[in-house]
Order: structure tokens, then sequence, then C-alpha cells
């Protein structure tokens, strides 16, 4: 059922005005029932649906929001362009079911909401042109992603703290593909003091990846052709992993990158060899404090860190281009627990 004459069939309701979630998230209130909230841009993959699914499994009622956010893309980037597959998102959505005793557990609404609805002021891509009110989490936002997206965590920062003013979730359910927008959103709930979620309520689930290539999923790999999905995609992650090898063997963490690197430049060589017309273009490799998001001195080995750090992990992430989409990947080295990631 849907509540707009001009959507797509859904089995599931579609909420598209704050007036309406509302509503219906009173009557949840004085069910006393608790509800997860997984938020997305649309175009759902396998990804989307294991936050689904372990929102199914702690909640007694799930709504998954799909906004493609303007204020997270500069004005050089893909929002025109970025996929928007509702009917397919809705299809995905309805399959996704969770036996409960005498019950079954499916996504219990839709949130569509106007981007008038979220940005009653309008919204311009121009960060010197906005009105209104935004939301930024200081020194947090411009390592990592941010050196190269340096307003892309107050765009997320800020429609997230709307939703979940709207949402009022009891509980969260983040990717850890997008791990420091995670963690930076798990900090602005402790700083913001919402109760709806709190920050312990904000969980991260582990990457889903393809059961072949292993490359992690994402709405931006329907930008890439086969062969650049499946040759040269996978790459980066398996550079990664020879950095990780590199770290647990003793080295330091410049000698880890910089073999990883090495072994980039020799795909992105052995391709143009082949005569494949793949431009594949690492934007970063770099390894990460998950507290401060400060980059991890080039000398210090696994035995330093882990002294120095007192047991916490490392983020090892990186981006790369492959043709004309940038891709994102990472892995936790040491205990993810600490991290408050979920098992898969």
């Amino acid at each position: 059922m849907s509540s707009d004459s001009g959507l797509p069939p859904s089995s599931i309701p579609i909420l598209t005005s704050v007036a309406s979630y509302r509503k219906w998230r009173q009557k949840a209130f004085e069910e006393k029932k608790s509800v997860g909230f997984v938020a997305t841009m649309g175009a759902l993959h396998d990804g989307h649906a294991s936050l689904v699914r372990h929102s199914l499994v702690d909640n007694d009622l799930t709504v998954v929001s799909i906004f493609v956010n303007p204020a997270q893309f500069a004005p050089h980037e893909d929002l025109t362009t970025y996929p928007r597959t509702l009917p397919h998102d809705l299809e995905v959505l309805a399959a996704l079911s969770l036996p409960t005793g005498n019950d079954l557990r499916t996504p219990s609404a839709v949130f569509l909401p106007s981007v008038h609805d979220m940005y009653p002021s309008g919204i311009s891509q121009n960060v010197a042109d906005q009105k209104g009110t935004f939301v930024e989490v200081k020194g947090f936002s411009h390592q990592m992603e941010g050196q190269t997206r340096p307003t892309f965590f107050r765009g997320v920062s800020t429609v997230v703290t709307k939703l979940f003013n709207i949402i009022q979730p009891t509980r969260t359910y983040f990717g850890q593909k997008d791990i420091q927008q995670a963690l930076l959103l798990r900090r602005m709930t402790r700083d913001l003091l919402l109760s709806h979620p709190t920050p312990e309520n904000l969980n991260i689930v582990p990457i889903a990846r393809d059961p072949i290539t292993s490359l992690a999923l994402s709405s931006r790999n329907a930008y890439l052709t086969q062969s650049e999905r499946d040759i040269a995609a996978p790459k980066m992650y398996a550079a990664m992993q020879k950095v990780k090898s590199h770290w647990e063997s003793g080295r330091n963490k410049a000698d880890s990158i910089n073999e990883a690197c090495a072994y980039l430049e020799k795909i992105a060589k052995d391709l143009a060899a082949q005569d494949f017309t793949i431009d594949v273009k690492l934007d970063y490799i770099e390894m990460n404090d998950p507290e401060s998001f400060e980059v991890v001195p080039d000398v210090t080995t696994r035995t330093i860190w882990e002294a120095e750090a007192k047991g916490r992990p490392v983020i090892l992430s990186a981006a790369m281009w492959v043709g004309k989409t940038r891709l994102i990947d990472n892995i936790i080295l040491g205990d993810k627990i600490l991290l408050g990631i979920l098992d898969a």
C-alpha cells in the first residue's frame, strides 16, 4: 500500500511527509514498540538488506528512509546522476522478513521525504550559498574522506540529525563501509545528547561483499562496466589485504602501504598492456586512529601501536577511481568489537 497515488505499488506503507510519519511514530510510542531505523539514499543492495535484517532482529518495527541528500554532494559531484531506483528498492524491502515465534517481522514503513520537507530554507550544493541550520562535527570531518570531500560530513551530519529528530529511533544501523561516517555520527549523537538513538544504540554492521570478487557492495557500483567491476575494482581490497599482511607480520606502516601502492601501480600497467580500457587511479590508502581519525605515524609497527594505543584497533581505508567511479573500502586492523561493530 502506498499513501500517494504517484508512487509505485508497495506492500509496505510509504510515508511521504513529516506529519504522516510522526503520526505513525506516536502510535508506536503509545504501543511501547521499539523502532529500528536504516537511513539510505536508495539504490538498495545486499549491504542495505543486511542493515535491515539486523534491525528486524532487534526491534518490533523497522523504518527505512530513502532520500538522496543534496547537502552531502559538492557542486562537481554526482547528485543528478546518482542511481534512483525506487520500484526496485521497494521490491528489495518487501522481500525481507524474519520469523519471530508466531509473528513475521517485515519492514514496517518507508519514509520518503521531499527535499523541501528536509530543507525548508532551500538547499544549494555550494556551501557558500546555503541558508538555514547545519550541523558540523568540528575536528573530525577533515581527515580521511574529509580530505577529498571537505563538505561531505557537514551534509551527512545535518541530514542525519534531521532524520533522527523525525524518526525518533530506538536503534539505528549504519554500514562499516562508511566507517568514518558511522563513528562520526556516533560521536554526534553523544555530543548533542540525543536520546533517540543513544550513542550505544547506533550500530555498525560489517561490510557486505561480492561473494566471488570481495568487492564491497555500493550503490555506485552501478556506474561500473562489467570489466571494471569484475577485474579492476576488486584490486583495491586486494591491496588493503597486502597492507594488513605486512602490518601483522611486523613491518611499519609506511613500508606496508608502499607495497600496496606498488601493487596497484603494477595492476594499472598490466591492464594497459592487456588493452583493457580501464583507468585505475588510487586516491589514498591510509591507516588512521579510530578515535581521532588522525593518521598513524609512518614508523609505527603493530607492536608499537598496540602498546601506545592500549589495544585500540586501526582503520585501514582506501579510495580509488575506477574509470569515472570513485570507490571506498576499509579493513579494521585489530578487534572490531572495540569499535562497536556487530557480527555479520
